[in-house]
């Protein structure tokens, strides 16, 4: 606990400018050139700032194509739960080109989802939520429905 209570206070006495190694260094190499500082040519220095802009444009168009990806996916769940659509979706599919799809797992992810629900809206589907029920409660209440509905009709008719 002495020792980073010790290296805080030196840290900052060397930040206000008292007694740092950094300001004697500045002092000695006084050059303003960035491509001295990192010890290359100037030439060395232009051709790594073109690779590192390089590199940074190619994360950037990385990173707008997963987020356009994201939106794809939230556009297609919207549709599929009939949600309200969201301009910010759209505009992020936009900015990546508009031939932006959902990645490979994904796109199985929701044909499977669908596959099923297909599968349960079909008749076969239907069939089997009927093998599930029981049959016993189903005509208890179609017999208090049958009995309700006989009930309003007769209040409401004085022939029967």
């Amino acid at each position: 606990m002495a020792f980073f209570v010790k290296n805080m206070i030196s840290n900052q006495v060397k930040n206000l400018g008292f007694g740092g190694a950094s300001e004697e260094k500045k002092e000695e190499g006084s050059t303003s050139d960035p491509a001295a500082a990192k010890g290359m040519t100037r030439e060395e220095y232009e051709e790594y700032q073109k690779q590192m802009i390089e590199e940074k444009m190619e994360r950037d168009a990385a990173f707008t194509q997963k987020k356009a990806e994201r939106a794809c996916l939230r556009v297609h769940l919207r549709d599929k739960y009939r949600l309200p659509k969201s301009e910010m979706d759209e505009t992020q599919i936009q900015l990546a080109g508009d031939d932006v799809d959902l990645p490979e797992d994904l796109r199985k992810m929701v044909d499977e989802d669908q596959d099923e629900e297909e599968e349960k809206d079909s008749i076969l589907g239907q069939l089997q939520n009927l093998q599930n029920m029981d049959l016993d409660t189903i005509k208890e209440k179609a017999q208090a429905t049958f009995t309700e509905i006989k009930q309003s009709a007769e209040q409401k008719c004085s022939v029967m």
